[in-house]
């Protein structure tokens, strides 16, 4: 069985496929709680489908774009369930996700955006053609820099409506749809690193100056 979650937006997202589909999906309610949500969540969906964790064979996890503290959840845990496990960790890029997603559902047609919160008033943006391919991005800028009439999936469409006022579904990513990627290799499969596009908040001290 495929495991595939995503911490790379505000919410958790966990989802388990069985080779054929999706046989359990979760997603959190509540935002920024990462740390706490991931480790009930994979319980969760493995309970649902009667399964344990030795039935785990593959893992995908989201690589972002996305702020260090959720990405780290997930991608430490993701890499820490393959090493015990003896399992392979496929990265794949979160905006892939959700335009993949859109494609599927029939709900571009043509060339459209993908864009996400990448807060600081800004978003983390890529451009795709009409099969989901991505054509540039991803990149973190002003909305108002990247102002389109493109159909744009992504939460970052319903935050900046003036910047992007044709916000498609779906907003937010689905571990569902991340895993059936992964299983059909129809996104690019990246290592288990964070694509943080920003450097962390929080830097380590260069260390205490000396006394003159």
């Amino acid at each position: 069985m495929l495991l595939a979650l995503d911490t790379a937006t505000a919410q958790v997202a966990v989802a388990l496929y069985d080779g054929t589909d999706v046989v359990a999906e979760e997603r959190s309610e509540q935002s920024m709680k990462h740390g706490e949500h991931l480790a009930p969540m994979i319980a969760t969906v493995l309970a649902a489908a009667h399964a344990t964790v030795a039935d785990i064979t593959a893992i995908g996890v989201g690589v972002g774009p996305g702020p260090f503290t959720g990405l780290r959840v997930g991608l430490v845990t993701a890499r820490t369930l393959g090493m015990v496990l003896g399992v392979p960790v496929h990265g794949v890029c979160t905006l892939d996700v959700l335009a993949a997603e859109a494609v599927a559902r029939g709900a571009v047609v043509g060339d459209f955006l993908v864009a996400t919160d990448a807060r600081r008033k800004e978003v983390y943006l890529a451009a795709y053609d009409a099969t989901g391919a991505r054509l540039s991005g991803p990149e973190v800028i002003r909305p108002v820099d990247a102002a389109s009439t493109l159909p744009t999936a992504g939460e970052g469409a319903t935050l900046y409506p003036d910047s992007f006022p044709n916000a498609v579904y779906p907003f937010r990513p689905s571990a569902g749809w991340l895993a059936r990627l992964v299983a059909a290799g129809t996104v690019p499969l990246l290592d288990p690193e964070p694509l943080y596009l920003r450097r962390p908040d929080a830097v380590a001290s260069a260390g205490p100056k000396k006394v003159s």
